[in-house]
């Protein structure tokens, strides 16, 4: 024995990970404190070492494409390591896929999205399949027939995975397919064509590019119809317990979320059920983006948590200099400065929720699409600034950064890029004057409280002559949203420094250059894990 092995943290296990207050007083004030309970319950088996054993395991033994069984039988199943199952099974159970809409307490919505938001510091890649399940009913009630079958095995907390038919089995899985080759966000130029068939069916002749979690059991669609661009179910299995023609040709091979399989299905003469009318594609499968966009806000609102998470409880044990890291005034700075990005972040993807539970129908069009412009593009900085603040621990793969670094620019891109979300917000705006109107209302709840904050507001301007101003527009509106809800719910030493640094120019330009007003300490002290 050379060595004696000291001054390394201890792992961070056995900690509850709702014990987040920034969520749970979130979570009260939107609507949901019935659900602290059940959160803190979830929270606690999130942070034990089980589940990050699962979450290593899941993405360090990938799923494998099996496109043929023994005998020849096309097949085009996924296989999944058995740890990425045991993720699943706690997610549907608590009820984070499509349970919400079936609950009738409220602040159902609120309540599953701080589940997400937990559950998912665990691990990102299994959130892709919940997510969109949650998301499918929206848009599936444009076809109610079809929404009365599926909804309340879709909104089911049993986890029953494999290609049965759908109606045999005790919950669902749902997935979209929109993007192809040629299109890419650009969805009106996809060229799959949807025939009508004698039988009120369609049939599906075409491909698609990105299509995640394609062991899922339906599937939204879009594809060219007689009408136009319309929208369509597809089963993997028919009612009558035949393999739907759902050909993967192969898995994406990426770069992070690689515990969930991306793939390329072809179809040939695949059998397909409308959803809304012909030509009314995107109007009806937007309600199912909506919901994922507002997925993409909560599960980059988690990643930001876990990294910081973990840069603090990294600190706090960590000695050098003659004294903790935690104690530094750099490293203080540095930490408190992410707690704000995290806190920020925390307190709009729960407001969200709660317009959904409140069908704030002006106010979350236009929010959602800002929040997943802003939140999503500050998750890479962040977990990048945290896994720095471990150093060379933070590099490597037992660490749990570098695989929080590699998922975290994927809600930017899922669900239509930062610059598809910018233009969408200008498109909102111009044709939508209640949605501007909700958005600014919710600003002046916040006015007179803070120098910043009011001047900022007086600043901004909703008319954008150019769509090269498109990204400084909604990084504006962001902001200001951010702002308003830390100035009426957050301590003042989290709501000064917010609005100080992002709207009163005392900050440079990277983490870690807050102004020395800041309460650097109280911040800290607020965000560490208890």
């Amino acid at each position: 024995m050379t060595h004696e092995v000291f001054n390394q943290a201890p792992p961070l296990v056995d900690h509850d990970v709702a014990a987040d207050p920034a969520l749970l007083a979130a979570v009260e004030r939107e609507g949901a404190p019935w659900a602290a309970g059940d959160l803190h319950r979830l929270g606690k088996l999130a942070g034990t070492a089980e589940p990050q054993r699962w979450a290593d395991e899941a993405n360090r033994h990938e799923p494998r494409l099996l496109t043929h069984d023994r005998y020849g039988h096309r097949v085009d199943e996924v296989d999944f390591h058995p740890s990425w199952h045991r993720l699943m099974e706690v997610a549907v159970s608590e009820g984070l896929a499509g349970a919400a809409w079936a609950g009738t307490r409220p602040g159902a919505h609120v309540a599953r999205a701080a589940g997400f938001y937990v559950w998912s510091q665990v691990e990102a890649g299994h959130a892709c399949p919940v997510s969109m399940t949650y998301a499918v009913i929206p848009a599936l009630r444009h076809a109610p027939g079809l929404s009365a079958l599926y909804e309340p095995l879709l909104a089911s907390r049993s986890y029953d995975p494999g290609l049965r038919t759908p109606s045999a089995k005790s919950g669902l899985l749902a997935g979209m397919g929109m993007t192809e080759k040629q299109g890419g966000s650009d969805v009106r130029a996809n060229t799959t064509v949807a025939t009508p068939a004698a039988d009120g069916t369609y049939r599906l002749r075409g491909h698609k590019w990105f299509t995640s979690a394609p062991m899922c059991d339906l599937f939204l669609v879009l594809a060219q119809a007689p009408g136009g661009l319309t929208c369509f179910l597809v089963p993997r299995v028919l009612p009558d317990g035949t393999r739907n023609p759902f050909r993967i040709q192969r898995l994406k091979d990426k770069l992070g979320n690689r515990s969930n399989a991306s793939s390329e299905p072809e179809f040939d003469d695949t059998v397909a059920w409308l959803v809304g009318g012909e030509g009314h594609g995107v109007r009806t499968i937007i309600e199912m983006v909506a919901m994922t966009r507002l997925d993409c806000v909560i599960g980059s609102a988690s990643g930001m948590r876990a990294a910081l998470t973990q840069a603090v409880h990294h600190t706090r044990h960590r000695r050098a200099f003659g004294g903790p890291l935690i104690g530094k005034p750099a490293m203080r700075n540095v930490l408190a400065d992410l707690a704000l990005e995290s806190e920020a972040a925390t307190a709009l993807a729960m407001r969200l929720a709660g317009a959904v539970d409140r069908d704030e129908q002006a106010f979350k069009r236009l929010a959602i699409a800002v929040g997943k412009f802003w939140v999503c593009k500050r998750q890479p900085a962040v977990v990048g600034e945290a896994l720095e603040c471990l150093g060379g621990n933070g590099y490597v793969e037992e660490s749990g950064l570098p695989r929080l670094y590699r998922d975290a620019p994927l809600n930017s891109i899922w669900e239509g890029s930062g610059n598809v979300q910018a233009l969408d917000v200008l498109r909102t705006m111009q044709r939508s004057p209640s949605s501007l109107a909700a958005f600014m209302s919710e600003l002046s709840e916040s006015t007179g409280a803070d120098r910043h904050f009011d001047a900022a507001v007086a600043r901004f301007s909703a008319a954008v002559s150019d769509e090269s101003d498109a990204r400084r527009t909604v990084e504006a509106m962001a902001l200001l949203l951010q702002a308003s809800l830390l100035v009426r719910f957050a301590p003042p030493a989290v709501a000064d420094a917010f609005c100080a640094s992002r709207l009163g120019g005392d900050w440079g330009h990277t983490f870690g250059t807050l102004g020395r007003g800041a309460d650097t300490a109280a911040i800290v002290e607020r965000a560490a894990p208890a």
